[in-house]
């Protein structure tokens, strides 16, 4: 039975990484424009709107480790989850965080 269970979460989780990964590839296209500076924000926007797709699949992993870990009764993978959880939270708001503080 936990070895179904696992094994059910490994694939939803894979089928989830696959899905953002795709869409994130796929809704970005790159224009060329006249101006330079529009062409560096393009860039600018892309490279961001990979880093919140990392920052997303790190925050699946995270609570997939947590759900893990709460069903295992393990608590060193239980913090390790958490510190996931926190790192992809992190990196899914870059941009804002980055946005807060430059002003």
């Amino acid at each position: 039975m936990n070895h179904l269970f696992e094994k059910r979460v490994k694939r939803i989780y894979t089928m989830l990484s696959c899905f953002v990964l795709v869409a994130v590839m796929t809704v970005c296209p790159a224009f060329a424009a006249d101006d330079p500076l529009a062409v560096v924000t393009n860039l600018s926007d892309f490279i961001f709107s990979l880093i919140r797709a990392i920052g997303l699949i790190l925050l699946g992993f995270g609570v997939l480790q947590l759900g893990l870990s709460l069903k295992s009764h393990d608590p060193s993978q239980r913090a390790n989850g958490m510190l996931t959880i926190a790192g992809g939270i992190v990196i899914t708001f870059t941009k804002e965080i980055l946005t807060l503080i430059t002003g």
